[in-house]
């Protein structure tokens, strides 16, 4: 127990200037060209704050939209240290406790019959494992996807995606067909959830519904653009699925425990899929976890029928165990409830803020998960740096100007996603919307002039 105890000894001093070197050395950093990075070291965090030796960042994203606990919640932190004491690893064909618990508790806080877990250790391994599922189930082969969408970096997983993320794993797989997405902003459906459920359904003549497995989607868009559908759409999404005999398999990955003001995204239009898939806010990534929980009769066909699926971390003792704590502390906490008044305020905050931008062309979301989106004109909305375009220039500069007020916001190309930790503070949620006001004058002179 001594030796345990020394082990959990956080206080140590920490050389900044040999991690800095060595990440620059000898980690390649995702999404990035090498050359020109120096990343900023992160010696610890707290709530939704980082810390960088004395210097504490406000964490606006929450990480990559997945810290929906916030930092060292203390219950999480423990649950894992017991959780290592008892048990680190045991093979995924052996019951194990934690992990026994957490696919009952997710099988509670999902929608509808949805009733049993095929765990991984992220989420495009859960997207990737729901295709399988998908033509396992169904015996066909085509799936349907958005086109400004995101589902992971697997070779399936990547050519579900739509946005230039896939390019990179072109040609992907076999089988994967888009349509166009119901953007109310700008897309040519408007706020019309009927006129773009009868473009789906166009889709779906040209290709035979009777070879299309699944229709698989974020109900709403993450980092592709953060995209709210118009009321409607996705309960005619899974009308079209049942009158075809298709499955409808929404990615809850992002939108999932608590983002968007419920505990899924699909609960906003009452909404029940034949799969979903989750990751990131299943334990706010204190360790790596994801899955696809599947509804009665996909689970029943595998009673029978081999589940050609797995991994070696599947269920992760570690990843569970953080898995059932941070659960337990949405529902003590009544985190779900709060992060949705909070989104209320965040919400007001921020288009009070875009009235005095002229380079802000909307602002939306659903609880604390908002995007803002920025134009040259809000006229004719001509996106201040173009989506998929190959420019970092604008995003750079904003996140420069941010960080230079001590706030991280995640942004791409023309977004800017704000999505605070689920127990985000009022004075914290002034503190970054003020820096977010003020970075904003970059992009208000980039469309004015074309100069940073």
């Amino acid at each position: 127990m001594l030796l345990f105890l020394m082990a959990l000894d956080t206080k140590r001093p920490v050389d900044t200037s040999t991690i800095a070197k060595d990440t620059k050395e000898h980690v390649l950093v995702s999404w990035s060209a090498q050359g020109a990075l120096a990343p900023l070291v992160i010696t610890g965090a707290k709530g939704s704050w980082l810390h960088a030796g004395e210097r504490r960042i406000l964490d606006f994203s929450s990480g990559l939209v997945n810290v929906n606990l916030g930092h060292g919640h203390p219950k999480v932190v423990r649950a894992i240290q017991e959780q290592a004491e008892r048990l680190c690893y045991v093979t995924p064909s052996f019951g194990e406790e934690s992990r026994a618990e957490l696919a009952r508790l997710v099988a509670e806080v999902t929608p509808g019959d949805l009733t049993k877990t095929l765990f991984t250790t992220g989420g495009s391994e859960a997207n990737e494992h729901a295709l399988r599922i998908a033509r396992m189930y169904t015996k066909r082969h085509k799936v349907l996807t958005q086109w400004r969408s995101f589902h992971g970096q697997t070779q399936g997983a990547a050519t579900l995606g739509g946005d230039n993320r896939r390019w990179a794993n072109e040609p992907g797989i076999t089988g994967v067909v888009r349509f166009l997405n119901p953007d109310p902003y700008r897309s040519m459906f408007g706020n019309d959830a009927q006129k773009a459920l009868a473009h789906v359904e166009e889709v779906l003549w040209y290709e035979g519904p009777e070879y299309v497995a699944a229709i698989f989607l974020e109900p709403i868009v993450g980092s592709s653009g953060l995209i709210v559908p118009p009321d409607g759409f996705i309960r005619g999404l899974r009308a079209l699925c049942d009158k075809y005999g298709i499955l409808l398999i929404l990615d809850e990955v992002m939108t999932g425990f608590g983002r968007t003001g419920t505990w899924f995204a699909a609960e906003h239009d009452g909404v029940v899929p034949d799969m979903l898939t989750f990751a990131k806010g299943v334990n706010s990534g204190y360790v790596p976890l994801g899955g696809v929980i599947v509804d009665e009769p996909i689970a029943k066909h595998f009673d029978a029928n081999v589940l050609w699926a797995g991994l070696t971390y599947a269920g992760h003792p570690l990843a569970c165990a953080a898995g059932v704590a941070t659960i337990e502390a949405y529902r003590e906490e009544r985190l779900i409830e709060r992060g949705a008044r909070s989104g209320e305020l965040l919400m007001r905050q921020l288009r009070a803020v875009a009235e005095r931008h002229p380079s802000v062309g909307d602002v939306r979301g659903k609880g604390l998960f908002i995007g803002i989106e920025l134009v040259k004109d809000r006229k004719t909305k001509e996106m201040l740096e173009r989506w998929n375009g190959p420019s970092a220039k604008l995003q750079t500069a904003i996140k420069n100007a941010l960080m230079q007020r001590d706030v991280y916001v995640l942004n791409r190309w023309n977004m800017l996603f704000i999505a605070p930790p689920l127990n985000v503070t009022e004075d914290e949620i002034a503190f970054g919307v003020k820096a977010i006001d003020e970075a904003l004058d970059v992009a208000d002179r980039y469309a004015a002039t074309g100069e940073l």
